[in-house]
């Protein structure tokens, strides 16, 4: 298997021009998945005891599982969050790939460790947080906000007072469901505010008043959101901020989808109070325009990160050692092995520049915009809420849920768009309506006006 042979060579030439063909491409379909028996019927047997070799594997996912996929990138692919990687850092990914670098530890990994901290300083100085504030490149928003909390809470336990205490923490009905997660998974318990508008100083400091003796004992942290993933609204940082430091409580920021609005001028005074965090989530695979996976979680005390997470092994100690002395990733977050995922937007930034990326971001803003304006003059559609970032929430007139449903999936099946619905509280109940988001700058008003007019 480990063998350079003449077959060897023709495959990696036949996958060098796939990537060659889909990193040029200025079109390409928007696809759409199959059932899995379906694809098996297709594709019948893959992983057999002899192998169905490589030129034959490669054209089966060529002709038919690659289009079982639904593109990121696709200009009409406004559902969830999507992406828009640059060309520059999808081709950096295949360098990244190939290098079969680790990026745990500055011994192995000094020259992507290297280059991953030079954009990530880019990105901490986007944040306005002090000096010696820094991160580390995660999985995801899922990775790089459990990084933080477990961080919160062993910074908490600290205090005798709280070691066998399970800890609790406050966000609001809006924060994206990642906080849910991690919150099982580092077994602490979560109270939930009831707004998806922007979550208040004032809200947040009434919740805390209402809490019981035991319920506040328990308190170590809040997590706002600089950006829903629903509705892009940023929470009321610098009043949650005086809250967290009157009531010395940890301030975790997930800015996974918004926190690439930080770049943009236009908008970067809504993210004030940013700066008075503990830790923020940034996800690049989102709205910094790198391939999946890259998160990010800052911290502006490293060291505090450190104590939680840095990893000790009789193994590992080489690694610490004064003559592999350097950054450790690891140390940071809660994964041992990492790859240098933070490499293909480094060599994006590099190459295009940050201004270039100001512009980009920019454009997703303004087409929001856009979009609110072509929907106020629809006759058959109506804001739901003005936009906010780069989210648009809409409501076909005279629609029932299942409307929504069904109009996704027609116009997901002819290839034309991904958009789907979504649900909003309106009041006692949540209604539902339907969503864009727009992240790719390829994305035109005839892309909106085409998909505003299929509701009709």
């Amino acid at each position: 298997m480990h063998k350079i042979d003449i077959d060897l060579v023709e495959m990696t030439l036949d996958v060098m021009k796939y990537a060659i063909d889909r990193i040029s491409a200025t079109e390409h379909p928007i696809g759409k998945p199959k059932k899995a028996e379906e694809l098996k019927n297709i594709v019948g047997d893959t992983v057999t005891p002899k192998g169905i070799g490589g030129e034959y594997a490669f054209n089966l996912w060529r002709q038919h599982l690659s289009k079982a996929n639904v593109p990121v990138d696709h200009p009409r692919n406004l559902a969830f969050v999507p992406a828009s990687p640059t060309r520059a850092a999808i081709m950096f990914d295949l360098v990244t790939s190939a290098s079969s670098i680790h990026g745990a530890y500055w011994m192995e990994g000094a020259g992507g460790i290297f280059c991953e901290n030079e954009a990530m300083s880019w990105i901490v100085s986007l944040t306005g947080l002090p000096e010696g504030a820094f991160g580390v490149f995660t999985s995801g928003g899922t990775a790089a906000n459990l990084s933080a909390i477990v961080t919160a809470r062993e910074h908490w336990r600290e205090d005798e007072t709280y070691k066998r205490e399970k800890g609790l923490i406050i966000t609001s009905i809006g924060a994206h469901s990642s906080i849910k997660a991690m919150a099982k998974v580092a077994d602490v318990d979560i109270l939930l505010v009831d707004s998806e508008e922007e979550l208040s100083g004032d809200a947040l400091r009434k919740t805390i008043d209402n809490l019981n003796f035991h319920q506040r004992k328990r308190l170590f942290a809040v997590v706002a959101t600089g950006g829903t993933t629903n509705a892009g609204i940023i929470d009321d940082l610098q009043g949650i901020a005086q809250v967290c430091e009157d009531e010395k409580l940890w301030f975790h920021v997930d800015a996974a989808y918004g926190g690439g609005a930080l770049a943009a001028d236009s908008v970067r005074h809504l993210f004030n109070g940013i700066e008075r965090a503990d830790s923020i989530t940034i996800d690049p695979h989102k709205w910094m325009f790198s391939p999946y996976d890259c998160g990010a979680v800052i911290y502006k005390d490293p060291e505090l990160a450190k104590a939680a997470h840095s990893q000790q092994g009789s193994y590992l100690d080489i690694f610490k050692d004064e003559g592999a002395h350097g950054f450790n990733p690891t140390d940071y977050q809660i994964q041992l092995t990492r790859r240098v995922r933070g490499l293909p937007l480094w060599f994006s930034l590099a190459t295009h520049g940050t201004d270039r990326y100001k512009e980009a971001v920019e454009r997703g803003l303004e087409l929001a915009q856009i979009a609110g304006k072509m929907i106020t003059q629809h006759p058959d559609v109506e804001l739901v809420r003005d936009p906010s970032l780069s989210c648009v929430l809409f409501r076909r007139k005279g629609w029932q849920p299942e409307d929504y449903t069904e109009w996704t999936y027609k116009n997901h099946k002819s290839g034309f768009a991904l958009v789907t619905p979504t649900k909003w509280k309106n009041g006692d109940t949540f209604e539902t309506v339907s969503r864009f988001c727009f992240i790719n700058p390829d994305t035109t008003e005839h892309d909106i006006q085409m998909i505003l007019d299929s509701m009709k």
